[in-house]
């Protein structure tokens, strides 16, 4: 079991479809898991088809509230804080702005000030994503240096959430004790995401019912990964800032796939008919907010300071996705395919 057995570990946002994912890993490693987190807000929640509630210390509660935070952070007492809570949606974010920087950017505040609170040693991992950066619609790869920026609100709250971990960092965990790192994600796809405006959920449920989807913005162009690559490199990043070297590690690190793995939204529907036959038609509205169209991750930090590399490739991220919601849809147990699929990718130990 090695780091994580017996390990302390809360998670916010552990409700969500990546934090369900990254509570499954934990918990195959022996970690003693705790969570915060609001209810799941899909039917599904793959949260309920992991059975998560009953197997670790699960507690519902809205990071905008500081002092439940406060009180979740001194019941748990965890030496790894993994912050994936926040509104992650881009077209909600349009629709609910100030939620989403309250969420985003205050709701971190609280959580890290809780862990200043507790005063002991702790690693934090701050999980943001890879549109934090000014989008320049380029092919260059940003890198951790780079500007941050944001047009829409969530891009833009997700900066201001690199911002607060900065300061919080600078300011009041200098020195050793509490670590903190930020992570920048690309886009995620894997089974159980059952989120609104998400590509893959939206095929999921349009080719279940055997209605074709609607694809907009075909032509855009995203790092797409399987979840389960981003996740290994958080655990490997939480685990190397409660050692040693930490000092050194105190900033961010993009996870994204390799340079080739990029592609558009239109190169991902054709990949997933490859494995489940359905229909598409291009519903790209001239008239829609307004989302980036060329985005790119470098992840030369993390492969050359963390050891750490995607493991699989846009081929098998997509075979592994849509292999799941076909397989659930035709009445497989979900949780037996999460829990093979971490066999597989070889996250379990």
């Amino acid at each position: 079991m090695g780091f994580w057995a017996g390990r302390r570990v809360l998670v916010t946002g552990h409700t969500g479809f990546k934090g369900s994912w990254l509570c499954e890993m934990l918990l195959a490693r022996g970690a003693v898991v705790s969570g915060l987190a609001l209810a799941p807000d899909t039917r599904p929640a793959l949260f309920a088809q992991l059975g998560l509630a009953g197997r670790m210390d699960h507690a519902l509660g809205d990071i905008r509230d500081s002092a439940l935070v406060a009180a979740r952070l001194r019941d748990a007492r965890p030496e790894v804080v993994l912050h994936l809570a926040a509104q992650p949606l881009v077209r909600r974010s349009y629709r609910e702005p100030l939620e989403t920087w309250a969420t985003n950017v205050m709701g971190t505040a609280h959580v890290l000030e809780g862990v200043r609170a507790l005063d002991a040693p702790c690693a934090v991992v701050v999980v943001t994503t890879d549109k934090v950066y000014e989008n320049r619609e380029w092919e260059h790869p940003y890198r951790e240096n780079d500007p941050l920026g944001g047009h829409d609100p969530y891009s833009a709250s997700k900066a201001g959430t690199e911002l607060v971990a900065a300061s919080w960092r600078k300011a009041f965990f200098a020195g050793p004790g509490v670590r903190l790192a930020t992570a920048r994600a690309g886009n995620v796809i894997g089974g159980g995401d059952w989120s609104e405006d998400r590509i893959l959920p939206d095929l999921a449920r349009a080719f279940g019912a055997g209605k074709p989807l609607l694809v907009r913005n075909r032509h855009a162009v995203r790092p797409w990964q399987h979840v389960l690559d981003p996740l290994e490199g958080y655990l490997m990043l939480a685990e190397r800032l409660a050692g040693p070297e930490a000092a050194r590690l105190e900033e961010g690190f993009n996870f994204g796939p390799e340079p080739a793995d990029q592609r558009s939204v239109g190169a991902l529907v054709e990949a997933a008919r490859q494995h489940w036959a359905g229909d598409w038609t291009d519903a790209t509205d001239p008239k829609a907010p307004h989302e980036a169209g060329q985005l790119a991750l470098s992840i030369e930090r993390a492969r050359m300071v963390l050891g750490w590399q995607p493991r699989w490739d846009f081929a098998r991220a997509v075979e592994e996705t849509v292999g799941w919601y076909r397989d659930v849809a035709a009445g497989a147990d979900p949780a037996e395919r999460v829990r093979a699929q971490i066999a597989a990718f070889g996250g379990g130990v």
